[in-house]
């Protein structure tokens, strides 16, 4: 079995051709969640939703996110309210797009929570119903919420940051709010599995909540050498969403090598894409063996190929 460990867009995009390259009772993955969030009274799974549409070929493939032939009626109409809104009311706002088919997958897991279900229980639902092979789990049943602290001090979370203010503002700090009270699933398919992926996902708040769990660095350092981590980073520069200036702003190297210093405590190898091959030496001197493909998966095919890729080298066969 190989155990991919996700976050939103890059991982999904990985999924897509992981599928093709492992029979689908070998492979499974483990979501972030710390980016959930509760938008009109609905609970909103960001990341689990973006894997699950993009596997599903159901994605947007223009934005990135929502449902393919999307229309927002529901959130245009909300405009009316504004000037009637209380200065502190939540009420209206329309920041946070929700298209009007997506709102089905909302409405299904806000009511599921509410009956009782778990997270893990509605995500299985969900995945069923988009007709997903494999399983998709997410990183807790319990709320954790990243919260992003901007230069000025002003503590907001992350969908404020990365949607409202569009990741335009500095930040200066990253905490995950919930996480002491939260239970990591997936311990054991990591413990038991042949292989475990990193897929290319923000290290900060995509792979950083999952590894702020309690026993979740401790299962992946165990297994160290059966451990690869595929780079966001591309020639210093993140290919979708903030993890190259996040990276700067927290103090960290936007670079292939400021992703091995991250990551050489949990995992052996570091696939690297072919732009940045000529610091395969810097990373190896982090501690980390590294392999230079291409990483940039514009197709289904190229994110097969570079699940072949990560297994061979750890000598672990599809």
């Amino acid at each position: 079995m190989i155990c991919v460990v996700s976050g939103g867009v890059g991982a999904a995009r990985f999924l897509r051709g992981a599928q093709h390259a492992i029979a689908h009772n070998k492979l499974m993955t483990i979501v972030n969640t710390g980016d959930d969030t509760l938008m009109h009274g609905l609970s909103i799974s960001p990341d689990l939703d973006t894997v699950t549409y993009t596997v599903s070929e159901s994605i947007d493939p223009e934005r990135g996110w929502g449902l393919a032939n999307e229309t927002f009626v529901t959130m245009e109409n909300l405009a009316r309210f504004t000037a009637v809104r209380p200065t502190q009311s939540l009420a209206g706002e329309s920041w946070f797009g929700l298209g009007n088919r997506d709102l089905a997958t909302h409405f299904y897991r806000t009511t599921r929570l509410a009956e009782g279900a778990t997270l893990a229980e509605v995500t299985a639902e969900i995945t069923q119903a988009f007709d997903i092979p494999f399983r998709i789990l997410p990183m807790t049943n319990e709320h954790v919420s990243t919260m992003v602290t901007l230069v000025d001090g002003s503590e907001i979370s992350f969908q404020e940051y990365f949607v409202k203010l569009r990741h335009s503002v500095a930040i200066q700090s990253v905490r995950f709010a919930g996480i002491t009270d939260a239970t990591a699933l997936g311990l054991d398919d990591m413990r038991t599995a042949d292989a475990v992926i990193i897929a290319p996902s923000n290290p900060i708040v995509s792979i950083g909540p999952m590894r702020a769990l309690k026993d979740f660095d401790a299962t992946l350092a165990a297994r160290r050498d059966t451990v690869v981590a595929i780079s966001p980073i591309v020639a210093g520069a993140a290919l979708k969403g903030p993890a190259d200036h996040m990276m700067s702003e927290l103090g960290h190297e936007p670079s292939v090598v400021g992703i091995a210093r991250l990551y050489a405590p949990i995992a052996s190898t570091l696939v690297i894409d072919t732009a940045d091959e000529h610091l395969i030496s810097a990373v190896e001197r982090e501690g980390m063996r590294c392999v230079a493909t291409d990483t940039i998966m514009k197709t289904a095919e190229i994110s097969a190929t570079l699940t072949r890729t990560c297994l061979s080298v750890i000598g672990v066969a599809t």
